[in-house]
């Protein structure tokens, strides 16, 4: 998807509403804006080089750990909204995601999305790789190393 932008260290995915999004009442589903911010987190992650960050058979994978949504106003069938990723921590396993959906300049949805990395075998929690840390300094997005009192252990680069 070339539309897609990175506003250091933000993404925005440009969607529409579609008719599929929408309640009986021609508003946005509440459900939709979060898949509206997974594929948000995922093109953020495409961007940095990691596709398959969100999907099994490779080293490691990201699940949601936790999520925090505010709902602010509706969306409507027919409008053109941007969702926005970006990291807001980098901790041993964990990312912190700041999202949002805008119409416009105007705010509409925000919530804040821990997810967690997890080695793709054995679904136990490792740290964030070097290169994924490294990646996100490159934008401006926090990238601490790994938190050694965690019993998590790194991915190998």
């Amino acid at each position: 998807m070339n539309d897609v932008t990175l506003h250091e260290p933000e993404l925005r995915l440009p969607l529409r509403v579609y008719i599929e999004d929408t309640d009986a009442g021609g508003i946005v589903f509440y459900v939709n804006y979060l898949k509206y911010f997974e594929r948000a987190r995922t093109e953020f992650m495409r961007r940095l080089g990691f596709s398959r960050a969100a999907l099994p058979g490779g080293e490691f994978m990201f699940v949601v750990h936790s999520m925090d949504v505010e709902y602010l106003r509706s969306a409507r069938l027919d409008d053109e909204l941007e969702a926005g990723a970006r990291v807001v921590a980098a901790r041993g396993a964990r990312l912190v995601f700041a999202q949002r959906v805008l119409r416009g300049a105007e705010e509409i949805c925000r919530a804040r999305v821990t997810v967690a990395c997890v080695d793709s075998a054995t679904h136990r929690p490792c740290a964030i790789p070097r290169r994924l840390r490294e990646a996100l300094a490159a934008v401006g997005a926090p990238a601490q190393q790994p938190d050694t009192r965690q019993q998590s252990r790194e991915i190998p680069a």
